[in-house]
C-alpha cells in the first residue's frame, strides 16, 4: 500500500505544480507568494527564486501533509505520499533549471521545453506544465507547439551561439520579438 502512496504523491505534485502555477503565477489577481517570484522568471532572463525559499516551503507543505494525511491513512502510507510529492517537486525544480540552463540531455525532452517556453515566450495562458502536458490536455489550456521564437534578450546559452540559434536546435526554435 506504500507504493500505492508514493505513486498517488508523484501524481499528486503534477497536479498541484499545474494548478500552482496556473492560478496562482497567472489567473489570481493581486499580489502572493508564489506570483511575486513567478513574475520576475518570466521577465528576467534565467531568473529563478532563491533554494532557500523554495526549501522553506518545501519544509513546510511536507510537513503539514503529513500532519494532515496520518489522521486519515496509516503514517508509513502517509510518508511515502509526502516523499512521493516532494520528491518529484524537486525533480520538477531540477528539471525547470535544466530547461533554461542547460542544453537537452535527450531529444524527445525538447518537446516538453518547447511546451514551456510556448508558455514564456508566446502565451501564458496555456501550457503550464512543466514536467508533464497531461494536465494542461485536461484543462484544455494545451497548445500543441512546432517552433518556439525566443525574443534575443531572453534567448539561452545553450540554445544560440552569437546571434544564431545553434543549427541542432533550428528546427524547435528561431530568435524573434515576444
Amino acid at each position: 500500500m506504500w507504493l500505492v502512496s508514493l505513486f498517488t504523491g508523484i501524481v499528486a505534485w503534477t497536479f498541484a505544480e499545474y494548478m500552482l502555477h496556473r492560478f496562482l503565477g497567472h489567473e489570481h489577481k493581486g499580489k502572493n507568494f508564489f506570483k511575486a517570484e513567478h513574475s520576475v522568471h518570466h521577465s528576467v532572463a534565467n531568473y529563478f527564486a532563491p533554494t532557500y525559499k523554495k526549501l522553506i516551503a518545501a519544509v513546510f507543505v511536507a510537513g503539514v501533509l503529513l500532519f494532515i494525511l496520518s489522521l486519515f491513512i496509516p503514517i508509513l502510507n502517509a510518508a511515502a505520499f509526502v516523499v512521493g510529492f516532494v520528491g518529484m517537486y524537486s525533480l520538477y525544480e531540477i528539471t525547470h533549471f535544466r530547461y533554461h540552463a542547460s542544453k537537452p540531455l535527450v531529444k524527445p525532452f525538447i518537446i516538453l521545453r518547447k511546451h514551456h517556453f510556448y508558455h514564456h515566450f508566446h502565451n501564458p495562458k496555456m501550457n503550464h506544465g512543466v514536467t508533464t502536458r497531461f494536465w494542461d490536455r485536461v484543462f484544455g489550456t494545451f497548445h500543441r507547439v512546432e517552433v518556439v521564437r525566443v525574443p534575443k534578450q531572453m534567448s539561452m546559452r545553450w540554445l544560440v551561439s552569437g546571434d544564431e540559434i545553434k543549427r541542432q536546435y533550428a528546427r524547435h526554435f528561431k530568435l524573434g520579438k515576444r
